[in-house]
């Protein structure tokens, strides 16, 4: 798998790094920079809007994250995925003031039809 074979947009579901066990649902789709480099958007619950970049290697993608807060504050983190298959993509992540018990997770799903919109 190459990088060009990750572009897209993917369906995702989540859960919050808590103990709270709330889980989530957006997109997420990934671009190429002029550098090769991934460009990352996430759209969470159809409210939230995270931005990231990253790099590609081996099968695993790992994303620099940052987003506006509730509260006009910044927030950064990272997540980590494994590229299963150019179709699905399984991760981690963490966010500077998270739960440190805890990791967010995620399931990527690619999106073939606007109709599979999961938000």
């Amino acid at each position: 798998m190459n990088i060009k074979d990750i572009t897209g947009s993917f369906n995702i579901i989540g859960n919050n790094q808590d103990a709270s066990g709330n889980n989530y649902k957006g997109t997420l789709t990934l671009k190429l920079d002029l550098n090769n480099r991934i460009q990352a958007t996430w759209l969470i619950s159809n409210s939230q809007e995270q931005i990231g970049s990253g790099f590609f290697k081996e099968n695993i993608l790992v994303i620099n994250f940052s987003y506006q807060g509730e509260d006009n504050e910044p927030y950064y983190g990272v997540v980590v995925y494994k590229c299963l298959s150019p179709d699905i993509l399984e991760g981690f992540w963490s966010e500077e003031f998270g739960d440190p018990k805890f990791l967010g997770e995620e399931k990527c799903f690619r999106i073939k039809d606007e109709n599979q919109l999961l938000n």
